[in-house]
């Protein structure tokens, strides 16, 4: 559903980031022409392989406005926020005033400008607990960490501004769990202490991490851990260019979930990293985590059905492989840094 006839040029707010980054490379393969703006508080200069980069935050309203109307964007996608369940508990205020009031500073600036799509980056985790499994677009919005709450704020001022305005467009996209890597390795997941099991799965396996933790064996689940619904960070990305087909073919507002319709737990990931790595490393079990669901699975149908989005990579040991090829350059890239500035040093 993928069309660029009525829209060519991009803003994606922040496009430094991990998922942003897979995005506005596929936006620019597609033909987009694409911006990114982002404060690089989290995202990293180097994933932007294509398009401009303006380096500012969505508090500074001034900058913001200016960029907008200079670039004159068809339409926006925003996936700037903090995204950490954990700090969300700890931290509540960062994430409202980073996902919800910067998001209302963004909406704003697009009224502004006269810029009537906007593709949003949401989670499963507006869901909080949900009654039934797999979860429909249509289950009742209960989170259950300020997170998640942040995300459903935002939904709710994009779903009161559209109906306000009919000039106003846009898609919400409820991910699951995101994972994987560009499978060229062009592109993945390069956060200083990232947070997401099997990153750090993958990183424990390369001994950047004495041990992995796995937090709660005592969930309502046949293991005991966690379950989740892992969706390939390409086949996401693309989901973005259908969503944008879809708005540009005149569709009105709509949110979709973004996953496979299954799930696999905390032991079958472990296990599955074991595989692929090769390296039977250390797993520490320990308690819950504050804030995370026992299952999240999501109904995918609607997607499917409604923006022709057709995934590649649903195979959980693809998407292990990918992250692995990239979690190994990875640590390539920074060894080689680290030989190179000490003998820098030394010839000092």
């Amino acid at each position: 559903m993928n069309s660029i006839s009525q829209q060519t040029r991009i803003v994606v707010t922040g496009g430094a980031g991990y998922i942003g980054s897979h995005v506005v490379l596929a936006l620019v393969e597609a033909g987009y022409d694409v911006l990114t703006y982002d404060n690089l508080s989290t995202g990293n200069r180097d994933a932007i392989l294509s398009g401009e980069l303006v380096v500012g935050d969505l508090a500074d309203k001034d900058l913001l406005a200016k960029t907008l109307a200079e670039f004159s964007p068809d339409a926006v996608m925003h996936f700037a926020a903090s995204i950490e369940v954990g700090e969300s508990v700890t931290n509540p205020l960062k994430y409202y005033r980073n996902n919800s009031v910067n998001a209302l500073n963004l909406l704003e600036a697009l009224r502004v400008a006269g810029i009537g799509r906007m593709i949003f980056s949401s989670t499963a985790a507006v869901y909080g607990n949900p009654a039934q499994l797999p979860v429909t677009e249509n289950a009742p919005l209960q989170p259950i960490n300020p997170y998640g709450a942040s995300k459903m704020m935002t939904e709710r001022f994009l779903a009161d501004l559209a109906q306000a305005n009919a000039d106003f467009r846009y898609v919400a996209l409820r991910y699951f769990n995101v994972a994987g890597a560009d499978p060229e390795t062009r592109l993945g997941q390069d956060y200083t202490n990232p947070t997401h099991l099997i990153t750090r799965a993958l990183k424990t396996a390369l001994g950047i991490f004495p041990k992995l933790q796995v937090f709660g064996t005592d969930y309502p689940t046949e293991d005991g851990t966690c379950i989740r619904d892992y969706i390939h960070v390409a086949d996401l990305a693309q989901a973005h260019l259908d969503a944008l087909g879809y708005l540009s073919s005149g569709a009105q507002s709509a949110i979709f979930n973004c996953g496979y319709g299954h799930g696999f737990s905390v032991r079958d990931v472990v296990a599955m990293a074991k595989k692929v790595t090769g390296i039977d490393f250390p797993v520490v079990e320990t308690g819950r985590r504050e804030g995370d669901p026992a299952e999240l699975i999501a109904a995918c149908e609607k997607i499917r059905k409604e923006l022709g989005w057709q995934p590649r990579f649903d195979d959980l040991e693809v998407i292990l492989r990918t992250a692995w090829e990239w979690e190994k350059n990875l640590e390539r890239e920074t060894r080689d840094e680290g030989r190179e500035n000490q003998d820098q040093s030394q010839d000092k």
